[in-house]
């Protein structure tokens, strides 16, 4: 059964884009409406577990003043709840878990604790519906405007129709854009068509896309005998076929995918890591470190406490096949194979990981920690999806833009309809089409309102990784603070198109309405630009 509900703005997918998305909208008074297809929001932090990619500078600037409110409310969080350490209690700029990845690397149940707080004052008040496990099933799309998005409701199977005057795509694909029918681009681009140094020589590769992950918690016993069985997974149903498995990447991977040898992102050359710090001789670094989420020295407890690592690593990158425009079955197939990889290279460290000493080989003491993502297998309750469908944008940003390298010494373009700020390397893991990794240095960049813009249709905003973009410059744009500035930047600009009856399009057109949406950004604690000293 299928009913109709009027709102100011849909928003669609619940991750970091949405919520920001969602958030934004509701503070200017609108009446939001907010799906999620899992039971989590917050996306790469919560359901896909990944601790957030930040640049170097995110204590002082570089984000919107609502994502640093988010990364204080994740220390307060641990400061109220927890038995932090002392010398962990008077760390102003607390890393909880004390990864490398990031200054706030933290577990995805806190994380889904302060996007819940943040959302809460609108759900309150009327001004923000949520509605979880709810996937986009079809569009009502007349001319150049969408008038409703239709959903399965994932638990009871009932559809479910909601009318809006703007919707806002946040998902993790894009997925109403097919949906709609707005025009859209997936995967590489040839150098003919954009001119980017690293894209692809030859015609487009629209199959192209960079790998999924699977990612997992893991946690570390180190009194755990190592003839013990206590925390032992069954074999895997793949495990054979993964232990074998060699990427067919160019360059040339560096051997099994299942190995302490691999690629290095950014030379391409083989490297060795090893598991754990007390192992690391000068050469061979500690792995578990990297994105750590619970460091046991940080807390004070009358028990132990075991480091736990959030496993997103070279060895469970998943890029056999394209989610993107598969047929249900293939996509079913993918994600299985993708949880299997996952699971067998969990296998290969507790029972097969050759020790650094060489006296042995498995780490009995590893072990899952599914209470931590809220599934029953340990795995995170959705994959990590680095790369989406990408609208075809009034304006696109590519390599050009953005590039060290492409950029000859000068800043990245200053955009003059900027509608926010990142900062990140351009990091591409191996991707579908059998490509080795693009790992290249970018430049303090700009988020441009065109290419928040598509070409075909009035109403309906991107508002996460499917903006204007490159497959080479999606590389930059796709990390876990510009993904929230963007969404914030589109719930904004909805409601700003609302309340002075104009179309997005127009905002970026007319000067005067230009100005008064970037006045408003930056009343919102929107950056706008980067200072003059950290533009290179």
């Amino acid at each position: 059964m299928s009913r109709k509900q009027a709102i100011d703005i849909l928003v669609v997918g619940g991750g970091m884009g949405g919520c920001a998305a969602a958030r934004a909208a509701a503070s200017l008074g609108l009446r939001v409406v907010l799906t999620e297809e899992t039971d989590w929001l917050g996306g790469q932090v919560t359901s896909q577990a990944v601790p957030p990619d930040e640049h170097r500078w995110i204590e002082q600037f570089g984000c919107t003043r609502s994502y640093r409110t988010y990364r204080n409310k994740v220390r307060a969080y641990y400061r109220d709840n927890y038995r932090l350490s002392a010398e962990a209690r008077s760390q102003p700029f607390l890393n909880p878990g004390g990864g490398r990845v990031s200054g706030l690397c933290h577990e995805p149940r806190v994380a889904l604790a302060v996007i819940e707080d943040m959302l809460a004052p609108w759900v309150t008040t009327g001004r923000l519906e949520v509605k979880r496990r709810r996937k986009p099933v079809a569009v009502d799309r007349q001319g150049d405007r969408v008038r409703s998005v239709t959903f399965r409701c994932l638990e009871s199977g009932r559809e479910e129709t909601l009318a809006a005057d703007y919707v806002l795509d946040a998902t993790e694909l894009g997925d109403l854009l097919p949906l709609a029918s707005v025009d859209y681009v997936t995967g590489a681009e040839s150098q003919a068509e954009t001119g980017e140094p690293h894209a692809v020589e030859g015609p487009a590769q629209p199959e192209n896309v960079q790998a999924i992950t699977w990612c997992f918690p893991m946690a570390y016993d180190p009194d755990c005998p190592s003839d013990s069985d206590r925390y032992r997974i069954e074999k895997p149903a793949q495990y054979e076929r993964w232990r074998s498995y060699v990427p067919e990447l160019k360059p040339a991977w560096s051997g099994p995918m299942l190995s302490w040898a691999y690629t290095h992102p950014i030379t391409l050359k083989p490297i060795t890591r090893v598991l754990l710090r007390e192992e690391e001789d000068g050469e061979r670094q500690s792995i578990l470190p990297y994105r750590q989420i619970v460091r046991k020295e940080h807390f004070d407890y009358p028990f132990p406490v075991h480091d736990v690592t959030l496993v997103n690593w070279p060895q469970n990158d998943y890029l056999e096949t394209n989610l993107i425009d598969q047929d249900d079955e293939t996509v079913a197939r993918c994600l299985e194979e993708a949880r299997q990889l996952s699971l067998s290279f969990f296998y290969w460290l507790q029972n097969e990981a050759p020790n650094a000493d060489g006296t042995g080989a498995g780490y009995a003491g590893l072990h899952l920690r599914p209470d931590l993502v809220g599934t029953d297998d340990g795995l995170a309750k959705y994959p990590y999806i680095r790369e989406a469908r990408r609208i075809k944008a009034l304006f696109t940003v590519t390599e050009n833009h953005v590039g060290a390298e492409a950029r000859e010494g000068k800043p990245a373009e200053s955009f003059y309809d900027s509608v926010g700020v990142g900062c990140y390397r351009i990091d591409l893991h191996p991707s579908t089409g059998k490509d080795n990794y693009i790992d290249i240095s970018s430049l303090p960049f700009r988020i441009p309102l065109g290419a928040l813009l598509p070409e075909s249709v009035d109403n309906l905003i991107p508002a996460a990784k499917n903006i204007g973009t490159t497959h080479i410059s999606n590389g930059c744009y796709r990390l876990h603070p510009v993904e929230w500035n963007i969404g914030e930047s589109a719930g904004f600009l909805a409601a700003f198109a609302i309340s002075r009856g104009v179309a997005p399009r127009a905002v970026r057109e007319q000067k005067a309405l230009l100005e008064e949406f970037q006045n408003l950004l930056c009343d919102q604690g929107v950056e706008l630009s980067w200072p003059e000293t950290h533009a290179v």
